[in-house]
């Protein structure tokens, strides 16, 4: 209720606004009497002053530091008995009323100030009553609609005949849930605004780029946002009974909320236990597989590719448990995104990683754009929603169902390829290891450790004549022709036996045994890795 609503009670009948006529926009919520000098330091916000002006009769000019103070206080107004003890309001504090717009109300003078102070409560408390009750209507109606079982589309419908305004149901990714009507929103350019919301406050904002004004109010669980409960019109915040309304219908809507992801929750764990099942190839047979693969829509014959995404470790200390939401929220928010992804996908989690099961088309060159494509952008989402990063690991493409384990091999050690280079926010493409990534992932000391026992004395030798080693080398790398290893090192083809023979020697075997030469050659190549 405001100045304008409070001037049409009875009480008010032979009352006239004097001052400040253009503030009677100011909520009203309490009435308050007093005549103390320092009154001004104990009213509130939206707060009605009603006084005799008893402490200002011989100091008039004191009116104007009272109005100053109650608007600084954001008060409602003023109502003064002027013929009581001020024959009238001093010009000079009427103008600085208009210019604060702060609304001063002229009182009978034959009307006592406790009877306008509980008229006026009176007044107040009905229009409350009102409002809840028709929130407690509202709560019972929105309830008994969901509880008997016709959904949120159905409820929203309801919602918008009570507001007769449009209604509209987004997720915590700003991602549209429902809506009572077909309407077009440009939800991308609402994001940011939303994400900045925070706890259950109901907002109006309007933005320049539609020209359009919203209404919104978070929907929370357990202080979590789980929504957004948004009506594409401004709604008056000082209309308090569609408030109600609106918080009654985004309560009810919580609660379904929870039951949905409750259900999600089952579908998403049989899910997950069927996927970690069957890379683990804990199933006794094909036929198993088979069947157990239809259940989550999966084709036995259908090529596939397996794409393994992870967050990036922090730079924070955070806990295991705040990193495992942390990577929840992220693959629910995949979840989400999936209807936009350029060839069929089935989303699985393993642990703290997500797993992106994709129908392949018959090349990876068909598929590498747009894969790759999406994936970036939901890194930019991440980043920008989370302030995390994430990096994914891409298998390549397997010809059946039965070989899916594998290609999740493959991606793993992508992503874990990534994450040994001390990378983040990458995109890793899996390609077969040659001989020197597969000794980086030994540790240094067996490097070391088969070297020496391999080659042994020959490596001790190396101080003092390094040519035997330097000559060992390049036979084997021209696969044990002497003539060729003669002609590398500028060397007679007798210098090159003498040599090998010499090597014989301190190494005690034969270089002609093909086990020797593999060891020798992997020695050498660990050389290179360990200097």
């Amino acid at each position: 209720m405001n100045i304008y609503d409070v001037m049409k009670i009875p009480a008010y009948e032979r009352a006239a606004l004097i001052a400040g006529k253009s503030g009677g926009w100011r909520e009203v919520e309490h009435v308050n009497m007093m005549d103390a000098p320092d009154i001004a330091d104990f009213l509130h916000k939206n707060e009605l002053l009603v006084t005799t002006a008893y402490h200002l009769k011989d100091r008039p000019q004191l009116l104007k530091d009272l109005i100053r103070l109650m608007a600084k206080r954001g008060c409602a107004g003023l109502g003064i008995k002027t013929k009581r003890y001020l024959d009238v309001i001093p010009k000079d504090a009427a103008e600085l009323a208009d210019r604060y717009e702060f609304p001063i109300i002229e009182l009978p003078e034959d009307i006592r100030l406790g009877d306008i102070v509980n008229t006026t409560l009176s007044h107040i408390l009905d229009i409350r009553s009102n409002e809840l009750q028709q929130a407690i209507y509202a709560h019972k109606k929105f309830t008994n609609h969901i509880m008997s079982g016709k959904g949120l589309q159905s409820l929203l419908k309801k919602l918008s005949d009570i507001l007769r305004l449009p209604v509209v149901l987004l997720n915590q990714h700003t991602k549209l849930l429902s809506s009572s009507h077909r309407i077009s929103i440009d939800t991308p350019l609402l994001k940011n605004i939303l994400y900045s919301l925070s706890g259950p406050y109901f907002t109006c904002f309007s933005m320049l780029s539609d020209r359009k004004a919203y209404s919104v109010l978070p929907i929370l669980n357990d202080e979590k946002n789980c929504g957004y409960l948004m009506i594409p019109e401004l709604v008056q915040t000082a209309d308090k009974g569609m408030i109600l309304t609106i918080e009654q219908a985004a309560n009810v809507i919580a609660f379904e909320l929870l039951k949905e992801n409750a259900v999600k929750q089952f579908g998403r764990r049989a899910r997950n236990e069927f996927f970690s099942n069957f890379i683990d190839r804990s199933f006794t047979g094909h036929e198993e597989i088979k069947s157990r693969a239809k259940e989550f829509r999966l084709r036995w014959d259908q090529k596939y590719m397996c794409i393994c995404g992870k967050l990036d470790r922090d730079e924070k200390t955070i806990s295991f448990t705040e990193n495992q939401l942390a990577s929840d929220h992220v693959f629910e928010l995949l979840e989400g995104e999936l209807s936009s992804f350029p060839f069929p996908p089935h989303l699985f989690i393993k642990g703290n990683v997500g797993i992106l099961l994709i129908e392949a088309t018959d090349s990876w060159n068909e598929m590498h754009a747009s894969v790759i494509s999406f994936l970036e952008q939901f890194q930019k989402q991440v980043r920008t929603q989370f302030k995390r990063t994430v990096s994914f690991g891409v298998s390549n493409i397997c010809q059946k169902l039965i070989d899916v384990p594998d290609a999740f091999t493959e991606a793993s050690d992508a992503l874990s390829s990534g994450h040994l280079s001390r990378s983040a926010e990458f995109i890793q493409i899996y390609h077969a290891k040659d001989v020197p990534e597969l000794l980086r992932l030994l540790p240094t000391e067996d490097l070391k450790k088969f070297y020496q026992v391999t080659l042994q004395s020959l490596a001790d030798r190396q101080q003092e004549d390094q040519s035997l080693l330097h000559t060992l080398s390049v036979y084997l790398e021209t696969h044990c022709q002497i003539s060729e290893t003669a002609k590398r090192l500028y060397v007679h083809r007798n210098t090159v036996i003498y040599r090998l023979e010499k090597c014989e020697e301190l190494l005690g075997k034969s270089l002609k045994d093909p086990e020797t030469t593999m060891r020798l050659r992997l020695a050498l190549r660990m050389q290179r890795l360990i200097g």
